[in-house]
């Protein structure tokens, strides 16, 4: 709605003259007197004729002094005329009362056009058109020089306009750029109907040759004047506005310096490389010409040693026939470990039925709390700690101000044409009537539509403007006409829509996983049951802490199950593996204990492993992380338990059925025994077994290869830290919608086309409105408020959006209550003669709906402005007039004759509770961030928003804090490294206590740590390279994959430290014995569970699992088999076999076993 396009009349002389062809032109004399009619809309047209100028009687010379102070003496239009005109241009006076010398300025205007004395010597009637048998004006050349239009123009083309975040000029000039286009628009005649002037108004710059004209060339006030001073928000450029305690610059690290810091770290990264791989070679080469070859050993290993007593000491002969002792120095720990799995696998072999019915009666028991399962949905619940900023902020917010309430949203969007490939224009007249006849069949979108030539508005039901920038997009400079998409924006419904996504699809990729896995494993009856020993450890996880009262999450329903799968089948086909490797000829509770035995350790280290770097994403302050990890550490460790107690009684009942030739699937049918595989064990070494012992052993025992693998590995792990810095933070919100969602196209229209962001508020707190305060200067931006006040300091700042993402000025709730009080609005803020609140004089009662015209004469006629400058302190009202008034003002509605009123734009932007005490809890000033189209955009715009109001209020000692719907999600970026950091490091500091402990061996547990670290590293710098950020999501699966990678570690790791023999022997044997294991029932199992994600719909799947857990699994498996073994051949720790020489024989049976 244009609400400038303002019309005037003009005084005509009673007297006629006898032509309209020979007007004159002279000092004392009108070029138009009087009103000779009106347009159907109600606006008046002047009479065409010249008359000498009037002197008025006090009281007219008196109204009109106060509205035009530099017209004395006579005039050139009537009381009537004058009236109209100062109905007329309160329309303006809201936009420009903020600034009184652009007001003034602008008020002189069409005060000399109106009144002026000398009004012929610059107006001049060029065309007259009959209305009602009466000749009226249609037509004038308004001469003005050049000087008075730049001034005018440079004095309000920074002004303000609180409400809408923009410049008055864009409302009362169309978004003029100069003063020629400013006059143009002014000078444009309306339609009826429409605002704006009822006659063509044609400026020029200069007078006729020939003519006694000259243009009219009043003084400007300029809006530095300190006699007129306008606010710094207002007028940048006044000296006021230098103010004596400058606001520090927002600090941003220059992208050149942030290019030679990682130039930096990665010259350190390659300077550290040299030194290591020289002093790796260096150590190499002296270390081999002084190699000692340790005597050739058994190839027992301990699981053989373990017979009765001799559980740790076997007695052999050297080659020299000297009887040795071969003690193996078990800890503690190993000792209580290696006797436990012992017996507890000869018992689990006799009772096989009752281990399988306590241990699943437990977890059963556990499950139960299901019938108390609940799920948290509410966003703001999963994301944000409660003690965080962000929460707390959003809790102030909501409870004192008003909840950000999620919206739908009509987006309307022309189709580009196919030829050309752009977008027309959407305001055209077919498409408004379109749009007008698809709105009233929605009676919930009330929307009301004004186009006026080239600017269109939006008003809301609550007549609250909508700022077009916020919602029109696709149109160049002020031009709105050529809009191509109309889009209300609704941030906490976009942001809603994004949390329920992330978790939407891994219900398929759950099914689908389960069931290449279940296809897997159905070859034998105990590895078919696997899977729903897996389940059975999800359930009783949800199950426990479900009646603890912890409601879960979608996240934890469809991702756990898959996690614990492909985690707990690992330790499955270990032990199957562990049972085949056994002799046939012994009985199957030889074969049970020698197995557990054997894998036991490895697989309690492994797992409690992963639990502890499960319990470790617990200390994360993301609930949705925190709860994940507590339910996935319970479910490894009942999935652990069930592993070595009902899984081991299911291979003891597989075992069972394949002696007896029964079908795993039909257990009932019995077949040949040369028909039928099982877990029996005694079978011949298999295709994997051959490869680690014959291929894969022998080539990483090179020494050439080995020094390769060693620079090789190193150079990948320094590359990764190197490239470490430059993993971006985030998650990029159009990575968690389906590839086809229509929110893809939603968000890419508002990246191309809208000019503003998120909302953003600046909450203050305890605002002391009473008239001793300073709090009212140190806030507001109109005149006489302080420079560095917070609306100037924001209106600053937005002048730099790369550095404060502040795309405007903000409204201000403060400033447009002030000139709404002012008597220079005096249109705004009026009272009955009783002292009750009189609305404007276009509203009801004034006028009621079925008025066409408002008449000036009705019940309203006697209302006046609240104050005169005499009942005011320095334009500013008592604690008592403010404390009255305020709610005049949030109840008064926005309309032509007053666009400052405060209902719709400000309904929730004070809280009034309490208010009465002098002092306002909360208030808000709303202003828009700058596009957010990157992940860095969210995170870089809330800690600048934040830096700011840190600033301001200490700089005001007032508290300060900004706030925006998307902040309780992005706030966690603020410290997503040093949480990220701080977790790795407690997960692996504590896999290197659990390590030491079972182990006992500081030395075997530094070098899994090492490995870990790398893969850690390698995984970061593979993160870097395919793109995926640094959000909840990473960080709990680089927690997770510190446990996940431990299993890659820990089984060659521990057969390495239970062989004997020198430490390129032990090597080997580690990887004859624990290779294939590692690679088929870890690497491969894995696999299978990670490439089904690869088809998921949601780009979130393919990225944060299964590229990351590819990526895992690959630099987990070269790691565990290749770099691994080679660190163990050169710097393994010693063995745990001391051989001592027996000087009498019948010392053989003096040793004690080392249990004792």
């Amino acid at each position: 709605m244009r609400l400038a396009m303002i019309s005037f009349s003009v005084l005509v002389n009673a007297e006629l003259i006898s032509s309209l062809n020979s007007p004159i032109h002279s000092n004392d004399y009108c070029a138009m007197y009087d009103i000779c009619g009106q347009r159907t809309d109600g606006k008046v047209l002047n009479c065409p004729y010249g008359s000498p100028s009037v002197k008025p009687d006090d009281l007219f010379s008196a109204k009109i002094q106060s509205l035009c102070p530099t017209i004395a003496g006579n005039v050139c239009c009537t009381e009537t005329q004058f009236d109209t005109l100062r109905s007329q241009v309160q329309q303006a006076v809201p936009f420009l009362v903020g600034c009184p010398a652009c007001l003034r300025n602008f008020l002189n205007l069409f005060c000399e056009l109106s009144c002026s004395p000398n009004q012929s010597l610059f107006i001049n009637v060029t065309s007259v058109a009959e209305v009602g048998g009466n000749l009226t004006v249609d037509g004038i050349d308004y001469h003005i020089t050049d000087m008075f239009g730049e001034g005018l123009y440079e004095s309000c083309k920074e002004v303000k306009f609180g409400t809408m975040n923009t410049r008055a000029i864009n409302f009362v000039g169309g978004g003029a750029q100069n003063f020629r286009e400013w006059f143009a628009f002014i000078g444009q005649k309306a339609p009826p109907g429409f605002p704006g002037s009822p006659y063509a108004i044609n400026f020029r710059s200069s007078s006729p040759e020939l003519s006694a004209m000259a243009p009219m060339n009043l003084s400007t006030y300029s809006c530095g004047d300190t006699s007129l001073g306008c606010s710094c928000g207002d007028c940048p450029s006044s000296p006021a506005c230098s103010s004596p305690e400058p606001l520090p610059h927002m600090k941003k690290t220059p992208a050149h310096f942030e290019s030679v810091l990682l130039r930096c770290i990665e010259l350190s990264m390659a300077l550290l490389y040299i030194l290591l791989v020289s002093s790796f070679f260096g150590w190499a080469t002296f270390s081999r010409t002084r190699d000692i070859t340790q005597p050739d050993g058994s190839s027992e290993s301990l699981v053989h040693l373990l017979e009765g007593d001799g559980i740790n000491s076997e007695l052999k002969e050297n080659t020299l026939g000297v009887k040795v002792k071969r003690h193996a120095h078990l800890s503690p720990v190993q000792r209580y470990m290696a006797s436990f799995y012992k017996s507890y696998g000869s018992w689990i072999a006799r009772n096989p039925s009752l281990v399988l019915f306590i241990s699943v009666a437990i977890v059963l028991a556990l499950s139960s709390g299901l019938f108390r399962f609940k799920v948290e949905t509410r966003p703001e619940k999963l994301w944000v700690g409660p003690s965080s900023k962000a929460a707390e902020e959003k809790k102030f917010f909501d409870s004192h101000l008003s909840p950000f309430y999620r919206i739908e949203q009509l987006i309307l969007a022309t189709v580009p044409d196919p030829k050309t490939g752009k977008a027309p224009r959407i305001v055209t007249e077919e498409n408004i009537l379109c749009f007008l006849t698809y709105k009233r069949s929605i009676s919930r979108w009330i929307l009301e539509i004004m186009m006026s030539m080239e600017e269109l508005s939006m008003l809301s039901i609550v007549s609250r403007r909508a700022d077009p920038s916020a919602v029109l997009g696709g149109f160049s400079g002020s031009n709105y006409s050529e809009v191509m998409v109309v889009a209300e924006l609704a941030w906490s419904e976009a942001f809603g829509k994004l949390s329920g996504y992330v978790c939407l699809y891994f219900r398929h990729a759950w099914r689908c996983s389960a069931v290449l896995y279940f296809l897997h494993f159905i070859k034998g009856l105990a590895r078919s049951f696997g899977v729903v020993l897996v389940l059975l450890s999800v359930l009783g996880s949800i199950g426990f802490f479900s009646a603890v009262g912890v409601k879960s999450t979608l996240i934890i329903m469809e991702v756990i199950p898959f996690l614990v799968l492909a985690v707990g089948v690992d330790n499955m086909c270990i032990l199957v593996r562990a049972v085949k490797r056994q002799p046939r000829d012994i009985s199957l509770e030889d074969r049970i204990s020698s197995a557990l035995v054997e894998v036991g350790p490895s697989i309690t280290l492994a797992s409690l492993s992963e639990v502890l770097a499960f319990a470790v994403g617990a200390f994360v302050p993301m609930p949705a992380c925190r709860i994940f990890s507590m339910f996935a550490a319970l479910a490894i460790l009942l999935d652990f338990f069930l592993q070595i107690t009902a899984f081991v009684a299911l291979i003891v009942f597989d075992c069972k059925r394949a002696a007896d030739n029964r079908i795993d699937c039909f257990p009932c049918v019995k077949v040949s025994s040369s028909s039928q595989e099982s877990v029996e064990g005694g079978s011949e070494p298999g295709f994997l077994e051959r490869y680690m012992k014959e291929v894969h052993a022998p080539v990483l025992g090179l020494w050439v290869v080995k020094m390769v693998v060693v620079a090789v590995f190193l150079a990948f792990a320094l590359a990764s830290i190197a490239l470490s810095p430059r993993l971006e933070t985030g998650l990029e919100q159009k990575i968690v919608l389906p590839r086809d969602s229509y929110l893809q196209d939603y968000f890419d229209s508002l990246a191309e086309y809208l000019r503003v962001g998120p909302p953003l508020y600046f909450v203050v707190k305890d605002y002391n409105y009473s008239l001793e305060s300073r709090h009212t200067n140190q806030l507001c931006s109109i005149s006489q408020c302080n420079s560095n006040s917070l609306l100037n300091e924001i209106s600053r700042a937005s002048q730099t959006p790369e550095t404060s993402y502040i795309a405007k000025p903000a409204a201000s709730w403060l400033d447009d209550f002030l000139v709404w009080l002012s008597p220079e609005a005096f249109g705004c803020c009026r009272k009955f003669t009783n002292g009750s609140y009189c609305p404007p004089d276009d509203q009801p009662p004034c006028c009621t709906a079925d008025d066409d015209i408002c008449s000036l004469d009705g019940i309203c006629r006697d209302c006046t402005t609240c104050f005169r400058h005499s009942d005011l302190v320095r334009d500013r009202p008592s604690t008592a007039q403010f404390r009255e008034k305020l709610p005049w003002f949030l109840n008064a509605l926005p309309s032509a004759d007053c666009a400052k009123g405060g209902h719709g734009a400000y309904t929730n932007s004070v809280d009034l509770k309490g208010y009465e005490t002098g002092v306002i809890q909360a208030s808000e000033f709303r202003t828009y961030h700058t596009p957010l189209n990157t992940q860095g955009d969210y995170v870089n715009s809330l800690r600048a928003a934040r830096e700011f109001s840190s600033r301001m209020s200490n700089l005001l000692k007032i508290e300060i804090f900004p706030y925006s719907v998307f902040y309780i999600f992005f706030e966690q970026y603020l410290n997503i490294w040093t949480v990220a950091l701080t977790n790795l490091a407690i997960a692996i500091g504590a896999i290197f206590v659990v390590c030491l402990l079972i182990t006992s061996s500081a030395w075997s547990s530094a070098i899994i740590v090492l490995v870990l670290v790398m893969i850690l590293a390698d995984l970061m710098g593979v993160m870097v390279v395919l793109g995926i950020q640094l959000n909840a999501v990473s960080v709990v699966n680089l927690i997770m994959s510190i446990g996940i990678a431990v299993e890659f570690c820990v089984h060659i790791s521990h057969a390495f430290l239970m062989s004997n023999g020198n430490r390129e022997q032990r090597a080997r044997k580690a990887l004859e014995t624990m290779g294939a294991s590692v690679f088929s029932g870890i690497t491969l199992t894995k696999l299978v569970g990670v490439m089904v994600l690869c088809f998921a719909r949601s780009e979130i799947f393919v990225v944060y699992y299964f590229q990351m857990y590819l990526a895992l699994v690959i630099i987990g498996f070269l790691h565990g088999l290749v770099f691994l073994p080679v660190i163990l051949s050169l710097a393994g720790p010693p063995q745990i076999y001391l051989d001592t020489e027996e000087e009498e024989q019948g010392r053989d049976g003096a040793s004690s076993s080392l249990l004792n």
